[in-house]
């Protein structure tokens, strides 16, 4: 495996829909459809200066995403604080336990201390393996209970 980790810029766009479509060729449980109208979505967020403060990173193996890292900064007048919100980290079944998630993980951080912001908060995947993952990613901790609340 030759693993290069790269930043998720608009052009790399039919990449990760090839990866998305790859994904759910081995696993079917996936929230959401990969259709015209999440394209245009997807498409338009590059363009939306709302997400200036998202950081995405592909990991590619001979020039095809095999894994996927997204967060985004969030600063709050709460206590002064600069965070990080991880919102995804994926890779494709068929290459999992192999390295790659914990490549994308270090990737993050060190753009992450490069803007100075001091924590990575996550909601994690209620499954075993997940748990397994974030579990072993080093100066973590499980703490609090995470909650998701639609707005409708």
């Amino acid at each position: 495996m030759r693993l290069e980790i790269k930043r998720y810029t608009k052009d790399k766009i039919p990449d990760v829909l090839d990866f998305e479509n790859r994904l759910r060729a081995e696993e079917s449980f996936w929230g959401w459809e990969i259709n015209d109208a999440y394209i245009q979505a997807v498409e338009k967020s590059f363009d939306d200066s709302a997400f200036a403060d998202s950081i995405s990173l592909l990991a590619y193996d001979d020039d095809k995403v095999i894994g996927r890292i997204d967060s985004t900064m969030i600063a709050s007048h709460f206590d002064g604080s600069k965070r990080a919100y991880l919102d995804w980290i994926c890779v494709i079944k068929s290459y999992r336990h192999r390295g790659v998630a914990q490549r994308l993980m270090e990737a993050l951080r060190e753009i992450l201390k490069r803007n100075h912001i001091t924590a990575l908060i996550a909601l994690t995947a209620s499954n075993e393996e997940a748990q397994r993952f974030y579990q072993r990613i080093p100066n973590s901790q499980m703490r609090d209970i995470g909650i998701w609340i639609d707005i409708t």
